[in-house]
């Protein structure tokens, strides 16, 4: 072995350590990422949603919650709406309206939606029991959902918290792809 082989040497197998402990470190980034917990996402909580006529017809009580996927304030109440739905998903429908699909404007205008999130609670019947806005602890809900189910009043009828203002959603304009060629309804100012 030359002498400038056996100098590189050390300077060699330390390069060789340096890469392999890069390596096992993305390798170990990469399967953490993998393994974290996702993010409660609006759109997949609603695809598995319960369909509203099919809550409005199937006797469980019913908690809607109307919400837009911009709303920042559904954004941050989305991993409190997942746990309940562990929690009560097996007794009560969840049903998700989104206040920027036109189709649901009627039942906006019922449940007189003017900020998101906005959660109606429903009996098996389908008749209003009460409603929650905005940003409201995971335990008020629950408590609404308890009482929903003994079939007595809820204790906190009209909880409210913050709330995204939803006007915009209730009125758009001609030509905005929302409206799938809907007729543009106005609110009276």
């Amino acid at each position: 072995m030359s002498t400038d082989t056996a100098a590189n040497l050390p300077q060699r197998i330390r390069n060789l350590v340096v890469v392999t402990i890069a390596a096992i470190l993305s390798v170990a980034l990469i399967l953490g990422l993998q393994t974290r917990t996702p993010s409660a996402s609006l759109s997949e909580m609603a695809e598995a949603a319960v369909p509203l006529e099919t809550a409005l017809t199937n006797g469980r009580p019913t908690l809607v919650e109307f919400y837009a996927n911009w709303c920042t304030s559904c954004q941050a109440m989305a991993p409190d709406l997942q746990q309940l739905k562990a929690d009560y998903g097996d007794r009560v429908n969840f049903s998700m309206l989104n206040v920027d699909n036109s189709k649901w404007l009627p039942e906006m205008l019922h449940y007189r939606v003017d900020g998101i999130p906005h959660f109606v609670f429903l009996n098996g019947a389908g008749s209003d029991a009460g409603a929650a806005i905005g940003e409201v602890p995971r335990a008020v809900l629950a408590e609404n959902l308890d009482a929903l189910l003994a079939h007595q009043p809820l204790p906190n009828v009209r909880a409210v918290g913050q709330a995204s203002d939803v006007e915009a959603a209730i009125a758009p304009t001609a030509d905005d792809p929302r409206s799938h060629g809907a007729q543009v309804v106005t609110p009276a100012s």
